[in-house]
């Protein structure tokens, strides 16, 4: 970015991804010295950015503008391959789940986190000075095909907290856990209680909130 604007620059994303986690959409934001042909300016981040990050869109914004504190929603898809068949082409895109899973428990399982909740269970953070209650607005498991989604629609997230919800749904899915479990760790607080934190590869933020 500072090689496109001629000057050194700080640049906030909205929130930062695991190692080996996708972005459909990230958000960011930087301050100028100088006015800026925005045209021009995309034109040239499309030139000298590396051909796994894309810039979509480039605006001005008022001068208070912060891509991670005014965001007021984020929505993540976790995909599952849960086919026998190989994973070839996606693998890098996909978590492989051979087994068979029931939608219909993931889906039951799911209802009991959406509102507001304390995810203390449900995060690897172990900083206690901040919050650990975010609200989640809906959360859906859907097929297609040999493809299993997870869309979670959310205020915010907590460090790991997409990976982990993913894990215990996986676990009720497949028998491991019941519905009960997740609400016992939901009031526990207590990470031991909630299910394992599901690969990055199948995570990608999906959408950011304003």
């Amino acid at each position: 970015c500072a090689m496109v604007v001629g000057h050194k620059v700080h640049v906030t994303g909205c929130g930062r991804t695991d190692a080996g986690v996708h972005a459909r959409m990230q958000v960011a934001n930087f301050h100028s010295r100088q006015d800026l042909d925005t045209v021009r300016i995309l034109g040239q981040l499309r030139h000298q950015l590396p051909q796994d990050i894309g810039a979509l869109q480039l605006e001005p914004v008022p001068e208070s503008f912060h891509a991670r504190l005014n965001c007021t929603g984020k929505t993540y898809r976790y995909y599952l391959w849960n086919s026998e068949e190989p994973c070839v082409f996606m693998r890098k895109y996909r978590t492989v789940i051979p087994g068979s899973l029931d939608l219909d428990a993931m889906n039951h399982a799911a209802s009991l986190f959406k509102g507001t909740h304390d995810f203390s269970a449900f995060t690897s953070s172990r900083n206690k000075k901040h919050s650990s209650v975010r609200t989640i607005r809906e959360i859906t498991v859907t097929r297609e095909g040999p493809e299993i989604i997870l869309e979670y629609s959310a205020d915010g997230f907590l460090y790991n907290m997409v990976r982990i919800l993913t894990g215990s749904l996986i676990e009720v899915g497949s028998g491991e856990r019941t519905a009960k479990d997740l609400s016992r760790a939901l009031e526990s607080g207590s990470r031991a209680d909630a299910g394992f934190t599901a690969p990055p590869q199948g995570l990608f933020l999906w959408n950011v909130e304003y």
